[in-house]
């Protein structure tokens, strides 16, 4: 079992920066493939960002790429998504979740693959 923390969250104006860490306490992470997915009210959960346990490979949302960008550091176990230029549109509950990639160095969209998730952290995005 893989435990992840979510972190970073908080309050911001539009235009404005936040940058959101993944920590798996005690925990190697890195064979794991990490996304990132947010939950707006009254909407679906959608995938924001993935990254390739080697950190190699990247993959954005539409939405956000350009705006976004995810990184990791198997060092320190965390995973990172650095959020830029907020709209209001933004303003959702952010996850993290992995998957375990062995040795493929891949990375998914696709929510129904990732295996563990966090309780997720708040984004307030004020226009």
């Amino acid at each position: 079992q893989v435990q992840l923390v979510e972190s970073g969250g908080g309050l911001v104006q539009a235009g404005g920066s936040l940058r959101l860490s993944c920590a798996a306490p005690g925990r190697t992470f890195s064979r794991y493939s990490m996304g990132w997915f947010r939950q707006a009210p009254g909407k679906e959960r959608e995938f924001v960002a993935a990254i390739s346990w080697s950190g190699r490979r990247t993959y954005y949302a539409g939405s956000v790429k350009g705006r976004f960008t995810i990184s990791r550091d198997n060092v320190k176990n965390t995973a990172d998504l650095q959020m830029n230029s907020l709209k209001p549109e933004d303003a959702a509950v952010y996850y993290c979740a992995a998957v375990l990639a062995g040795d493929s160095d891949y990375v998914s969209g696709r929510e129904y693959e990732y295996d563990y998730w966090g309780q997720g952290t708040q984004v307030t995005v004020s226009s």
